[in-house]
């Protein structure tokens, strides 16, 4: 796991670039420079740990800057013949692209983001991988290109303005959609896409390589056994590959819930003795007694980690500022701490992301397995409007009533905003306290999620589609990396390998909600490798008290940061409503209340310490 930068036509700095991301390759790093092209690598080193240096030549042709992991290496080196004598997987990667071009990306199963520089044709490839889940982001404007792993990173690097349409995308997504940033004339690389850059001209063309869409619309016919078997099978594959290509010591994150059971489960076969780390904190629900069941189980060397929030109010705008950009979900902090305790065991560290976006997860997801939201008839939507206006606010977020609730506020919405409703729900229904610029900011994510709502997807398929490219491109895999590498730990998720990410989505939606079940045949599967009482528990995460964060350990900083009238945020929320957020005198859904509270705190806390640090 590494962190890249580099430059065309802009000078590099590689002590800055070591003092804002050294988090991410505290091990070594290295050096390219030819003509008006620079790179710059710091190392993590997992693979090969003694050699596999970067910058690293293939001939007198290829250069390569590499972060992540391609786990079937081994295997690619059998199927195309490659020398016995190759070691790592980056050096892999350059015998296949002298081979296959772009092409090679097809076969890989890996999380990367990679730069591989033609010294024969002047030229710069850059690409990531399926879901996004090794970070790239560049600048470009005029004849200066430049890109680093973090915008931290990038930030100190060129001179950088503040894009405030995005901001507002932020606050009705809570994070930035797709390829772009909180910065003009900056932007993500997105997931499944490349970039080719001519260094003379700098003129890049784009290619998206792999959309997951093309696999919603297939259709598996097997009987519901054999997708199952099917499903265990890759697992095992992921899971396996995951932990052999690693010269260091793999562990586990293992909740109380059946997607890291399930990888701890599968991972105990290949590692007898695998440690396992569990997250316990002050909040609603304690997942550690569930989570040391599946431990004794496979007799894991078990840790729990407590964590207390004690100081949280002083180190949250240091957690937060990690991210180099406003970043609204919450449980970037006891994924912080949990990823900084697992740091003194291990350096590489297995996760369940992914699983609740390809085998339907989120008890949202129900209602749309039943009936398509996206395309109801606008008497419904009327009527359900008028029904909404009648009930009175839920604040009980898992209670059946609040389910019924947001039945009535789904229907009486349309498109986008059913997608908001159903997910994030940060401004919906307040979106009259967002000032100016009325629609124009959501045009482009209108205009991608038309395409979504307009196919023949089912509604599940549909909003699953919209969740893999959204809300787990744009804030799940984010999270993560960033909670991970700021520790210097490298996370894996073996449900987001090649097989799985291109067989899951073909599943019936009848194989993975059943009545009021979400993730059925994982449910299922679990009957083989867990304990019972893991099986039926509901869909939790890190169960964040943001409630009791607001109105107590926060929200001392939180008034600082957001009632001054000169604050930042008030240049897109009317201050008068953040006033009465404040003074919690809004007939409003305490959650809903300190979810917004919390997206603009962030907003906030990104935009003074992106001042204070001269970003």
């Amino acid at each position: 796991m590494c962190g890249l930068a580099g430059t065309v036509n802009h000078p590099l700095e590689p002590q800055a670039i070591i003092d804002r991301m050294g988090h991410r390759g505290p091990d070594e790093n290295g050096r390219f420079q030819q003509n008006n092209v620079q790179l710059f690598h710091l190392r993590l080193a997992i693979v090969d740990i003694t050699s596999a240096h970067q910058p690293m030549h293939y001939h007198d042709r290829f250069v390569i800057i590499f972060n992540g992991e391609i786990y079937n290496y081994r295997q690619l080196q059998k199927d195309f013949f490659l020398p016995e004598t190759i070691s790592s997987d980056t050096e892999t990667l350059l015998y296949l692209y002298d081979k296959l071009g772009a092409k090679m990306l097809d076969h890989l199963d890996g999380m990367f983001a990679l730069i591989i520089y033609d010294r024969m044709l002047h030229q710069l490839f850059l690409a990531r991988d399926r879901a996004g889940k090794k970070p790239l982001y560049y600048y470009l404007k005029g004849n200066v290109f430049a890109f680093a792993s973090e915008l931290n990173c990038l930030s100190g690097m060129v001179p950088l303005t503040i894009n405030e349409k995005n901001i507002f995308q932020y606050l009705r997504l809570g994070s930035f959609y797709k390829e772009n940033t909180p910065y003009n004339e900056v932007f993500e690389l997105e997931a499944g896409s490349h970039m080719m850059l001519d260094c003379k001209t700098v003129k890049p063309e784009m290619l998206r390589w792999w959309n997951i869409q093309q696999y919603f619309e297939k259709s598996y016919s097997g009987n519901f056994s054999s997708c199952m078997e099917k499903v265990d099978e890759i697992l095992h594959v992921g899971v396996k590959r995951r932990i052999e290509s690693s010269d260091l010591e793999v562990g586990a994150f293992l909740s109380g819930g059946i997607d890291s059971g399930l990888i701890t489960a599968i991972a105990s076969a290949y590692n007898h003795s695998i440690k396992t780390f569990t997250v316990s904190f002050d909040g609603e629900y304690d997942e550690a007694p569930l989570a040391k069941l599946v431990a004794a189980k496979y007799s894991t060397a078990h840790h729990e980690i407590r964590i207390s929030f004690d100081h949280l109010q002083d180190e949250v705008s240091d957690i937060l500022y990690n991210y180099g950009e406003p970043f609204f979900d919450s449980s970037a902090i006891p994924s912080y701490y949990v990823s900084r305790e697992a740091k003194k065991h291990v350096t590489v560290i297995l996760n369940g992301d992914g699983a609740d976006e390809l085998f339907a997860g989120y008890r949202r997801y129900v209602p749309f397995a039943k009936y398509d939201f996206f395309s109801q008839h606008e008497l419904v939507r009327k009527s359900s409007s008028a029904i909404k206006q009648l009930l009175p606010v839920s604040h009980d977020r898992k209670s059946t009533y609040n389910y019924l609730y947001r039945l009535a506020a789904l229907s009486s919405k349309s498109h986008l905003e059913i997608y908001l409703s159903a997910g994030v729900d940060i401004f919906e229904d307040f979106t009259e306290f967002i000032l100016g610029r009325g629609d124009n900011y959501l045009k482009q994510i209108r205009d991608d999620f038309d395409n979504i709502v307009s196919s023949d997807l089912t509604g599940l398929k549909k909003i699953m589609n919209l969740d893999f490219d959204t809300n787990l491109f744009s804030d799940l895999l984010v999270k993560m990396d960033i909670a991970t590498m700021a520790n210097s730990l490298e996370g894996r998720s073996p449900f987001l390998c090649k097989e799985l990410l291109e067989f899951a989505p073909a599943i019936p939606d009848r194989y993975i909600v059943n009545g009021r079940s979400t993730k059925y045949l994982l449910r299922q599967l679990a009957k083989k490798y867990l304990p019972e009482p893991l099986i039926h528990q509901p869909k939790r995460g890190f169960e964040i008290p943001l409630k009791k964060w607001v109105d107590g350990q926060l929200r001392e900083i939180i008034a600082d940061h957001l009632s001054s009238k000169g604050s930042y945020s008030r240049q897109f929320v009317e201050g008068n409503f953040i006033d009465n957020l404040l003074n919690n005198s809004v007939k409003i859904a305490a959650e809903k209340r300190a979810k917004i509270l919390w997206t603009l705190f962030s907003l906030e806390n990104w935009y003074r310490k992106k001042t204070l640090h001269g970003s």
